[in-house]
């Protein structure tokens, strides 16, 4: 196993290019951008997809008995577009849905709205995984997307948002207001499944991917498969908004599963159709091959005794991968899979000694510039390094002095122009985009620290049972706050009744206890409070408010980071 140059960035800025916005960019990546230009494309008679209308595709079947529309977009108002442009095609309305994952299905009730009630098809695992994103994880979840798709980066200039790698932004700013629109599936399945759908026969196989609940859809009478494993990418075996791990093994299953079929069609979650037999042959097993051989080699190290920084050094794809855009790191980058392989297999510990107890990071910081002789010094070191493009190194000396007390705004630009030279120079979008919204945040450009908050919708509470939004409270507990407390409250909202009660430094989900103590009010109020559009005097002093003890419930309620319980 040769040591190889990792290509997660070039070393140099020979290959940036000014995208036609301003945004300074590497050239490949810039040019993939083009692959997501908004476009129905006919893949074969009587099947569409489009193309470009948001980060995903949504694509329509049509058979005896209509359309079958799968995936419905990020919210209605993507969805009414592509409805719109197939609609210029055929005038056969939409008889059904399928959703090929959790991801992409925010625009079904635009079909709804337009034909009225149809089935909705989709694997068992769908409406659970989108209340989880939604719930305990919310906020890393949702400042993971914030970085990964550059959601806050601006539309011109050099830090400008040029694509997303899987296609030109997370939402189209056409789309405003993004109308929610994701409705419950009528039929799921976890397991091979034949239907007979619009009048077609459609063999629906469960295919896990970038979620667990992702199916591979096949057509036979049209020869058409619709998936989502082979994208216009390498396969992201880790997003760097962070995820749950995603098991290389059982991508390859679902990728051996497509080769058996013959489709002389293939159509994706994302990215342009491809056709012709032999191209979809080559092209699925050129992706399940580049897979296999990243979660192989990894393999391979491990067994070795290989660190993780040595394994990253070690596992490149060789450059034969690169002949095709869907293998090509214009999403993420290998180094970051073989590290999620890794502790997918064998957990966070790679036998590096210094691993089992390292120096907390402020302290080491410190412990690393004194040794180096001071931040003075480090900044020397850190201009050497970058000048002679050693940018790992440079942004490595540069974290440790953003992480000292006499941390200045300097020191932080620093690190984000460095950051910014990484951004330049790859040709993942993923690290692109992260890279620039964490560098605009380290020199004050666009501040994200207001990412990291729960944030509940009225409509999400209003919808919800209370027992659902106090599971996602109670991970907000300080514990520093309560101390050894032992104390109940149990709260009622119209009718539906729910708790937590407080001890040992945790809060236990309960049904409701007639101990402790009570809260009562509407569901107006309890989500104008929890949707942070009222605050907890206002609602305990509301007449449709009852409270056992409001200084108490009060006091309660202050142990928890929510912003309405301290206003």
């Amino acid at each position: 196993m040769s040591p190889t140059l990792p290509a997660s960035f070039h070393p140099d800025d020979g290959l940036t290019v000014e995208a036609a916005n301003g945004g300074l960019i590497h050239g490949a990546s810039a040019n993939h951008g083009e692959r997501f230009e908004r476009k129905l494309w006919k893949v074969r008679d009587g099947v569409w997809c489009m193309v470009g209308n948001g980060l995903s595709n949504q694509t329509f079947v049509k058979g005896p008995g209509g359309l079958i529309a799968i995936d419905t977009g990020e919210c209605n108002e993507e969805m009414r577009f592509a409805l719109d442009a197939v609609a210029a095609e055929t005038d056969t309305p939409v008889v059904a849905v399928i959703y090929t994952h959790f991801h992409y299905v925010g625009g079904t009730q635009a079909v709804i709205d337009m034909v009225g009630d149809v089935p909705i098809w989709s694997h068992s695992g769908v409406v659970g995984n989108r209340r989880r994103n939604s719930s305990e994880v919310g906020p890393v979840a949702r400042s993971g997307l914030v970085h990964q798709f550059g959601i806050t980066l601006p539309a011109e200039g050099p830090d400008a948002l040029v694509n997303v790698g899987l296609g030109l932004s997370f939402r189209n700013a056409e789309h405003a207001p993004f109308t929610e629109g994701f409705l419950d599936p009528t039929d799921t399945l976890n397991a091979p499944t034949t239907a007979t759908i619009a009048g077609l026969t459609v063999e629906m196989a469960p295919a896990p991917s970038d979620a667990d609940d992702s199916i591979t859809i096949w057509f036979p009478e049209l020869s058409v498969c619709v998936n989502n494993i082979v994208w216009p990418v390498l396969f992201n075996v880790f997003p760097i908004r962070g995820e749950e791990y995603r098991d290389p093994i059982g991508l390859l299953v679902g990728l051996d599963h497509i080769a058996t079929l013959g489709a002389e069609h293939l159509v994706g979650a994302h990215g342009p159709p491809l056709s012709g037999a032999d191209t979809v042959s080559n092209e699925v097993l050129r992706s399940r091959d580049a897979i296999q051989f990243m979660w192989d080699q990894t393999v391979r190290g491990i067994n070795k005794g290989l660190t993780l920084g040595e394994l990253t050094e070690a596992v490149q794809l060789p450059d034969l991968y690169a002949e095709s855009y869907l293998q090509t790191q214009f999403y993420g980058v290998v180094e970051h899979h073989v590290r999620q392989i890794h502790a997918g297999l064998r957990g966070w510990f790679d036998g590096d000694e210094a691993a089992l107890f390292p120096v907390p990071p402020a302290e080491r910081a410190t412990k690393l510039v004194g040794g180096f002789g001071g931040a003075e010094a480090v900044r020397d070191k850190i201009a050497e390094a970058t000048e002679s493009n050693d940018i790992r190194w440079a942004i490595e000396m540069a974290t440790w002095l953003i992480r000292l007390e006499s941390a200045d705004h300097d020191d932080r630009a620093q690190l984000a122009g460095l950051l910014r030279m990484v951004a330049r120079r790859t040709t993942a979008a993923n690290i692109r985009n992260w890279c620039l919204v964490r560098a605009r945040h380290l020199d004050g450009t666009a501040d994200t620290d207001r990412f990291h908050a729960h944030r509940f919708s009225l409509a999400q509470v209003e919808q919800a049972q209370v027992a659902d939004v106090l599971a996602t409270v109670r991970v907000m507990l300080d514990p520093t706050l309560c101390g050894d407390v032992d104390q109940q409250l149990t709260i009622e909202v119209s009718g539906d009744r729910a708790g937590l009660h407080v001890r040992r430094g945790v809060a236990v989900p309960t049904t409701g206890s007639d101990e402790g103590l009570q809260l009562s009010t509407s569901t107006t109020l309890w989500a104008a409070l929890m949707a942070n559009k009222a605050d907890l005097t206002g609602v305990l002093a509301a007449p449709e408010t009852t409270a056992s003890d409001s200084a108490a419930v009060t006091e309660f309620l202050s142990w928890f980071e929510h912003r309405s319980f301290h206003q």
